[in-house]
């Protein structure tokens, strides 16, 4: 089950992250990253901001993907070692919320797209050939594993930066 997607406007997001380059097989590289980060984020007296969430920088034409783990934070941190230190953009997000297994999120992600395109709306994406270079596309965790373990229980929202026009 999810939501109706809309259109939100978002103000720049200072966050922490890891970058890596994987395959969907080899996903598990980069999203077991995440504890690691917690971890930087409380070696420094940091708490995250909100929840985990996947930026999908590059979805590889030969399906390997560019994705950074990361976590939002309330001002820029010095990026260390390869903890990476950024800002999420500001502007116009297609967004969508999803309540179920994360499992089910590919199928939620191409209706998102139907949608945005059914609406003649555009995404700041570049079409390259090593595939699709978005912007912002993200994947944000909104649902704490430690408080429920139940994946068909958990909350997560997609937000898709449009293009400016």
């Amino acid at each position: 089950m999810h939501t109706e997607p809309v259109v939100v406007e978002r103000d720049e997001q200072p966050y922490v992250a890891f970058r890596g380059r994987v395959r969907m097989d080899s996903f598990h590289l980069i999203a077991d990253r995440f504890l690691e980060l917690f971890g930087w984020l409380a070696a420094r007296g940091t708490e995250p901001l909100g929840g985990p969430f996947f930026r999908y920088n590059l979805i590889g034409a030969q399906g390997e993907l560019e994705v950074e783990a990361g976590v939002p934070v309330a001002v820029s941190l010095k990026p260390e070692g390869d903890v990476l230190s950024g800002l999420l953009p500001a502007g116009k997000y297609a967004t969508v919320t999803h309540f179920g297994h994360p499992d089910e999120l590919i199928g939620v992600t191409a209706e998102l797209l139907a949608w945005a395109e059914g609406r003649g709306l555009e995404w700041d994406m570049t079409a390259t050939e090593d595939g699709e270079r978005w912007v912002g596309r993200l994947e944000t965790y909104k649902t704490d594993p430690r408080v429920e373990p139940d994946l068909n229980k958990w909350e997560t929202e997609l937000a898709f930066r449009l293009a400016s026009g």
